[in-house]
């Protein structure tokens, strides 16, 4: 079982996530809603395509665009398609 955990909690929880570039990428249903909140960031990437971003909130702390997911990546990463990273202090894994 791999884990997304913050300020001591368990945002993310999966024994299916994919690994892209060193990332685990979290299936959705995968995630603890509660923790999320979204944000207006967005990037691009060359071959995954546009993505988009969540703070993740844990009690008072905000970790502002610490995850990121392709709504709708380009062909090459379309097994990522709303699977959520993490990064910016996020510990994950097993």
């Amino acid at each position: 079982m791999t884990r997304a955990v913050w300020n001591g909690v368990v945002i993310a929880e999966s024994d299916a996530t994919v690994v892209v570039e060193g990332n685990h990428y979290f299936p959705p249903v995968a995630i603890r809603r509660e923790h999320f909140r979204d944000s207006a960031t967005h990037t691009v990437c060359g071959w995954k395509g546009t993505a988009s971003y969540y703070d993740v909130v844990a009690g008072d702390a905000v970790n502002r665009d610490a995850a990121w997911f392709y709504p709708e990546p380009k062909n090459a990463a379309s097994q990522i398609a709303g699977y959520v990273a993490f990064w910016r202090g996020v510990k994950v894994g097993s």
